[in-house]
């Protein structure tokens, strides 16, 4: 069974370059909703974090704090090999804040505050991105050319390749699942395969849309996606302001994230989406089977306050800021072929 994940550019690749050549080199700060509430329980912490994973902080914390993890909180999982700011949350009833002195250098606690919740995923906004690319190679008029073509239109809004894990194994151990040859009880791995099995399909519907150079624009019976909203609306031809909006970032055309229910297109968007989803059908099956719902995603990514520095003739820096559940990757891949160091397995 084919597990290609490879996904189509829209525009031309500009040329290579070296990332994250240093952690430095990946700068990522979360952006999560802070509403204003009583002080509780509840110890939130903005760590900032070199070269270490989410969940190893989140132990880390926890053990200092005398909690196990159930006790702990994150909006959302953070690059191992970068710089990232995130928050934490610690449940501490009735306890006092511990003293997080003895965290590595590589850990450090930039501030705190009692909440009375936890920090829970869906909190997180988005997360905005500092990236330092070296070793360029290319047409440097082409990357500012094609970068400019990002800030104005976007890029294909491709799940990034890291959901599927390493060599795409994620999507073989799903289709294995769902036919039943492999057994899959951790629910944290169900969760996992679910997720990539979804993912896949839509990366499929978007990878044709750009391929017949339609991903920006609405189809008929396109279901219109709110811009920073889960909401969507059916293009019945009826609003003449839609186009409008379009160009404005206001709406989006949108996806199937896959489950089951009736899609929410209809005409040749629905057939374009059932066309692509008749490839896979396993997925989808298995999807269906495992009581996910119909939902949508936008095709289209608009980047928050793209902009770029050349530092030297071979090296670029890039910030710009993305919603939740999109990837940095993604958009780098839409211009450039990237290349990292090459790292041992993880001590």
């Amino acid at each position: 069974m084919d597990t290609d994940t490879s996904t189509p550019r829209a525009g031309a690749c500009a040329g290579t370059a070296l990332l994250r050549a240093e952690p430095a080199d990946f700068r990522v700060d979360e952006r999560i909703e802070m509403a204003p509430e009583p002080a509780a329980e509840h110890l939130w912490l903005r760590v900032r974090k070199t070269g270490e994973n989410t969940d190893y902080v989140a132990r880390l914390l926890a053990r200092i704090a005398g909690v196990d993890g159930r006790a702990m909180g994150f909006a959302g999982r953070k690059d191992r090999h970068a710089v990232t700011t995130q928050w934490f949350s610690i449940q501490l009833p009735g306890k006092p804040d511990p003293d997080f002195s003895a965290l590595p250098p590589s850990v450090e606690v930039l501030e705190t505050v009692r909440r009375q919740r936890k920090l829970q995923t869906g909190g997180l906004r988005g997360n905005d991105f500092v990236l330092r690319l070296r070793e360029f190679a290319g047409d440097a008029r082409l990357l500012d050319s094609r970068l400019e073509e990002l800030r104005r239109d976007g890029v294909p809004n491709y799940f990034g390749v890291q959901r599927f894990g390493r060599e795409a194994g994620n999507i073989e151990r799903a289709r294995a699942w769902f036919s039943g040859a492999l057994r899959v009880c951790d629910r944290s791995e169900r969760g996992i395969l679910l997720s990539s099995a979804r993912s896949a399909v839509f990366n499929a519907v978007l990878a044709r849309r750009v391929a017949e150079g339609n991903w920006t624009r609405l189809l008929p019976g396109e279901a219109v996606q709110l811009d920073g909203s889960g909401s969507w609306f059916l293009d019945d031809g009826s609003d003449a302001t839609l186009p409008e909006r379009l160009a404005a970032g206001d709406i989006h055309p949108s996806g199937p994230l896959w489950g089951s229910g009736e899609l929410a297109s209809q005409g040749e968007a629905r057939l374009l989406e059932t066309d692509v989803s008749a490839l896979h059908a396993d997925l989808v099956g298995g999807l269906e089977a495992n009581g996910l719902r119909q939902e949508r995603r936008p095709l289209r990514l608009l980047p928050r306050n793209l902009a770029w520095e050349w530092l030297d003739d071979t090296s670029i820096e890039l910030r710009f800021g993305l919603p939740a559940g999109c990837y940095a990757t993604t958009l780098l891949a839409e211009v450039l072929d990237t290349r990292e160091p090459e790292r041992g397995a993880p001590g």
